[in-house]
């Protein structure tokens, strides 16, 4: 670690950077879980690039990104670092707790799924047909909106449990590569980035088997690197005018398809000249690296504005404990752009334009406690997931089936550092709640059908692996 974080400091010519690369260091040390699976880690590393990538992108190219000139981003910088190790932290006692609540129990039993090619393909075609339909219901019903929604988390599952089969025993590049295209073309066509989760969804499939002798493993990471960051830059250059087709309702006048539109628009992006991409390249930059708007905050709070003791953090837990499928008539949570506005003195675009600047649980937890304190309640929060993830991990015995709830679940909840902690919490809640629960069902349902079967075939030499595990957990 220290020669990571000294070759870091020396790249950015800032102790900062050293400071980055031992946050990210410790990061990929402790949050691998015991199977193996990378998404914590690389939900974190999101975040952490989210952070600091400003100062990454300066050391580069010497270029100034807007933060730096029209901030004191530093102390931000520090506090995001901060964040990201209190998260980790409280992750790591989550599953050190779990493990050693079950310190007597023997290994948890892995089973594959018996769920052969062509069901699941079917399997995921349906649920990739049902997306446009059900995205349109969910807003109809607003008091079932969070359960209708969550079917699209499901479709994710799936995909990330074909796209790792697909990565055993070998790698059929032709077929991921296919499936990612069709992904991210429909992912292009939503209002939001909606192509980033598919190509994360593969890389961290990839991951769980990377080895780093094969060149093949190489080249499908950093080309799914490049692809994403290639398409990234693109919908920074097309999403206004395809955005604001979509709120004219161009499509139900014209009966033009948003695909052909995006096409279109995708075509015309790639015949700009360099520096125009080069432009959209910083824009997105600017984009990522959210800390312009806390690192006003910052510098304002107390300073000009007191810390408020709590009041947003109750105001998160009140919104996450009354779900709006048992209070349909309770209050919308405050508007990203109204803090803004309040905090940093700016007046951003808010609701009046359709839109909400994103503020972040970092600037809010400050806001609320100041430095240390603020730490706290993301590194609780981040404590009763970790619990989350280990008993989930122990406790659904189907490998598939576990791994993919655990990738869609954990880097949904923890890949963004702007968004707000009532939205966070939310969302885990939401997952826990209208997947984790049907999946421990589900795999409570196979997993009789499975010992059963097992209980009263004799053991032969011929059985195959899948039966001598079930065998080995149901004589347990």
């Amino acid at each position: 670690m220290a020669i990571a974080s000294g070759l870091g400091g020396a790249v950015a010519d800032d102790w900062i950077g050293a400071g980055a690369v031992a946050t990210l260091w410790i990061v990929w040390k402790y949050m691998r879980d015991a199977d193996g699976l990378p998404v914590l880690a690389m939900a974190l590393t999101f975040q952490w690039m989210q952070v600091t990538i400003g100062i990454w992108y300066f050391a580069i190219t010497g270029r100034h990104l807007d933060a730096m000139d029209l901030s004191d981003y530093r102390p931000m910088v520090l506090i995001g670092l901060g964040c990201v190790l209190a998260l980790t932290i409280g992750l790591y006692a989550g599953f050190k707790l779990v493990r050693y609540w079950h310190r007597r129990d023997p290994a948890h039993a892995s089973v594959e799924l018996d769920v052969k090619w062509p069901m699941l393909a079917a399997l995921y075609a349906a649920s990739l047909l049902a997306q446009g339909v059900l995205q349109d219901l969910a807003f109809d019903y607003p008091t079932l909106t969070q359960a209708i929604l969550s079917f699209k988390f499901a479709h994710l599952a799936l995909l990330f449990i074909v796209l790792r089969r697909l990565t055993r025993p070998t790698v059929r590049l032709p077929i991921i590569a296919g499936i990612i295209a069709l992904e991210v073309a429909l992912g292009l066509t939503q209002y939001f980035a909606g192509f980033r989760d598919p190509i994360i969804m593969a890389v961290i499939a990839m991951f769980e088997i990377f080895d780093v002798r094969r060149l093949q493993h190489w080249i499908v990471v950093t080309a799914a690197a490049v692809l994403l960051a290639i398409i990234s830059v693109m919908w920074i250059g097309v999403r206004r005018d395809y955005r604001a087709d979509l709120d004219a309702e161009v499509f139900q006048q014209s009966g033009h398809s948003k695909f052909d539109t995006i096409s279109g628009l995708s075509e015309g992006w790639m015949k700009k000249s360099k520096e125009d991409m080069f432009a959209d390249l910083e824009v997105l930059l600017n984009r990522l690296w959210v800390i312009y708007y806390p690192a006003v905050t910052v510098s304002r709070v107390p300073s000009v504005l007191p810390h408020t003791h709590g009041s947003l953090l109750l105001a998160a837990i009140e919104h996450v404990a009354s779900p709006r499928v048992f209070f349909p008539t309770k209050a919308e949570l405050q508007s990203d752009s109204d803090l803004v506005r309040r905090y940093t003195g700016l007046f951003v675009a808010g609701a009046e334009q359709n839109t909400s600047i994103a503020f972040g649980y970092a600037a809010e937890m400050y806001i609320d406690f100041g430095v240390p304190v603020m730490f706290l309640p993301l590194a609780v929060f981040a404590f009763l997931m970790g619990i989350a993830y280990e008993e989930l991990r122990i406790r659904i015995h189907h490998d598939e089936l576990r791994r993919g709830l655990l990738a869609v679940i954990f880097w949904l909840t923890f890949y963004l550092f702007e968004r707000s902690l009532a939205k966070t919490m939310g969302l885990a809640g939401t997952l826990l709640v209208y997947l984790a629960a049907p999946a421990l069902l589900l795999d409570f349902y196979l997993s009789r059908n499975d010992l059963a079967s097992v209980a009263i075939e004799p053991e032969t030499p011929e059985e195959d692996e899948r039966t001598r595990q079930l065998r080995a957990w149901h004589l347990r």
